[in-house]
């Protein structure tokens, strides 16, 4: 009974932390369901969820009352909750949305530390840090990372045709080849892709490398791969609207092709972590690691990868 004492204690405080909060919460996962710059954030809970289990599961941590670790983190998360309400008062709607999803994470956070203690926050550190990704970006700073993934994406066109010889003008996010104008707008900018990419690419690291700077290497490396990907995405459009039809310049693959070129960027991503893990030592291999991730036993391993 005692063993189920802190977990009833967390889920209780979890659910009062939220509906404290309830507002700012559901607020947050109608826009994710209403702007696909947000769609990632609807995976964020379950992956998190999911992880905890594997990680505790393999951890088995000692278990112990967090009383000061868990209390400071509630103090700083009321804090930062009520600043947001009260001090943020004259902030745009976005910036106060996101302030207080921070606060209500650190309260979660805060529930776990009181009712499982420091011992066992330590192997769920990277999980207890994914759940930030719930927290939506403000427009200021949203709108910088768009512009910067339309420049980005428009220079990468650039090297492409350039590389190939395409005769090819660029100026900010505007290409010019013969016979077709191409300008980088917002919705072309890839930026739900771009997150995407950049949460997958996070739980990969985790879960298939061990050692920390690999993990950063393969994170830092989605973000040049995502605006690569979108750049070739405007490359094919591009070769293929002057080259073979006029119409693939509003066809399916302009409008729904996204994900073919995130896939390619995934493979990449792949790679690379598969070079990295031959540095480590006793890493199992890439492919029963991925198997092992939708829940497969080693006996259904081996049959599917029998020739």
């Amino acid at each position: 009974m005692r063993s189920r004492l802190p977990c009833v204690a967390f889920v209780l405080l979890w659910l009062l932390s939220t509906a404290l909060l309830w507002r700012p919460f559901a607020a947050t996962l109608s826009l994710a369901l209403a702007d696909s710059e947000f769609t990632h954030i609807l995976l964020i809970l379950p992956v998190s969820v999911a992880l905890a289990f594997s990680e505790w599961r393999s951890a088995q941590p000692t278990i112990s009352w967090g009383l000061w670790t868990g209390l400071s983190l509630g103090a700083a998360g009321a804090l930062i909750a009520l600043s947001a309400r009260w001090w943020l008062g004259q902030s745009t709607p976005d910036v106060r949305l996101s302030v207080t999803m921070v606060a209500l994470i650190i309260l979660w956070i805060a529930a776990f530390a009181l009712c499982f203690g420091i011992r066992a926050v330590r192997p769920m550190l990277f999980v207890l840090g994914f759940l930030f990704w719930m927290v939506p970006l403000p427009s200021f700073l949203l709108t910088r990372i768009i512009h910067s993934l339309q420049r980005g994406s428009a220079f990468a066109a650039w090297l492409l045709f350039s590389a190939l010889n395409v005769p090819v003008s660029h100026q900010g996010v505007i290409l010019s080849i013969p016979g077709l104008n191409i300008e980088v707008a917002q919705e072309c900018s890839s930026m739900r892709s771009s997150m995407m990419l950049m949460v997958t690419t996070m739980v990969l690291a985790h879960l298939l490398l061990r050692t920390a700077w690999r993990k950063a290497l393969v994170v830092a490396m989605a973000i040049p791969i995502s605006v690569a990907k979108n750049g070739l995405r405007i490359f094919t459009l591009g070769i293929l609207t002057t080259r073979v039809d006029p119409s693939f310049l509003n066809g399916r693959l302009h409008h729904e092709g996204g994900g073919i070129f995130f896939l390619i960027a995934l493979v990449l991503i792949l790679l690379l972590v598969w070079v990295l893990r031959r540095g480590e030592e006793d890493s199992a291999p890439l492919f029963g690691e991925l198997l092992a991730m939708f829940g497969l036993s080693l006996r259904q391993q081996d049959q599917l990868m029998r020739p």
